[in-house]
């Protein structure tokens, strides 16, 4: 037996059954992955309230805890949950937000490679944004409407240029690649057309930043995770189905093409709300997955506790940003894209040990 077959039978024995008869609900249970699921999100708690104390006016971790229950010394509590807690909450939902999408895109496309960073949809949010900023297209619509309006105009773009008798994730994945880089050339141009300090405040959004973060970011971003969060959960199981192929998840009667269109969807959005709150955090949507499976042994990417690894991600690289170098706060996306980036490279490297890298 190959080592990669031996992998994937262990990645199916672990996992428990049950049955209950009231109501009438069977399943299945991996207790790896719930262990994972609950030291991630321990994790995150931790990381959340220790960047809580972080600031000019440095607050004991303890006093995080209770000014976050609203007891405690006013004024702590006035720091806390007025001037700190919108930023960590904007990273804690953003992370959430990009591991969950970067979790769909690779298992519909059944490729490590695929997630809203390499096929465009990042890329298009970003030049929407930037365009709104340089040339005041905005309309009034704010950063998160642009943004969602960007990411869905560069998916539907996508999704139409690989269509050939449906849409496979191999042909979106390449379509995806050319759509980026045009997005990115065209966002470049904006920022080399625009003035000084509308170049300043494009080029600080889209190397992904949670400095400055107010409750108007919290809100619409908080909203589209109430909805896509289930969604996305629902979609799962027939997300999974399209990576035994097209033609046996129809013959196990999954409808191949509005599926994958309502997971490109629930990921558009999901990435949409995350760029346009926090910008574009680099290779959290591309690493959190892969990590998780990894941990998890599963043969997909599992999606919430993606998200769960996606927070921590962007949680731990924040305090990583705001602690590396005394009195500079470093924009989060320049360290998730320090860490990153060698991630990448082995999973470039892992695919064409496979053969499956071109």
């Amino acid at each position: 037996m190959s080592g990669s077959t031996h992998r994937t039978h262990q990645s199916y024995r672990t996992y428990r059954t049950y049955r209950l008869a009231v109501p009438p609900v069977s399943g299945i249970i991996r207790p790896r992955l719930v262990a994972l699921g609950a030291v991630l999100a321990v994790s995150c708690f931790l990381l959340f309230c220790w960047g809580l104390t972080i600031g000019d006016y440095p607050i004991a971790f303890a006093d995080v805890v209770r000014a976050l229950a609203g007891s405690g010394d006013p004024g702590t509590v006035l720091v806390v949950q007025e001037l700190r807690l919108p930023r960590a909450l904007v990273g804690l939902l953003a992370g959430v937000a990009f591991g969950m999408s970067g979790a769909l895109f690779q298992t519909m496309t059944r490729n490590p490679l695929a997630s809203p960073d390499m096929i465009g949809l990042t890329q298009g949010a970003g030049t929407a944004v930037v365009a709104g900023i340089i040339l005041g297209w905005d309309g009034g619509l704010g950063t998160q409407a642009l943004g969602l309006l960007g990411a869905l105009a560069t998916a539907l773009i996508v999704y139409a240029l690989a269509w050939r008798r449906g849409a496979t994730g191999y042909r979106i994945i390449l379509v995806g690649i050319g759509v980026a880089w045009i997005c990115t050339s065209a966002t470049d141009y904006l920022v080399a057309k625009g003035g000084r300090f509308q170049a300043q405040a494009a080029l600080g959004w889209l190397v992904g930043n949670l400095n400055g973060r107010t409750w108007g970011q919290v809100g619409p971003l908080a909203l589209a995770l109430a909805v896509l969060l289930p969604s996305a959960l629902l979609l799962g199981r027939l997300v999974r189905t399209l990576q035994l192929g097209d033609d046996v998840a129809t013959g196990l009667g999954t409808r191949v093409q509005p599926v994958r269109l309502a997971v490109l969807l629930c990921g558009v959005g999901l990435v949409a709300f995350a760029t346009a709150s926090a910008g574009p955090v680099a290779f959290v949507a591309l690493a959190a997955p892969q990590i998780i499976q990894r941990l998890a042994r599963t043969a997909w990417p599992p999606t919430l506790a993606s998200g769960l690894t996606g927070a921590v991600v962007v949680l731990g690289s924040d305090l990583i940003a705001r602690t590396l170098v005394s009195g500079t706060e470093l924009p989060v996306g320049i360290v998730t894209g320090v860490l990153g980036a060698p991630i990448l490279l082995w999973l470039l490297a892992r695919a064409n040990r496979a053969g499956s890298g071109g």
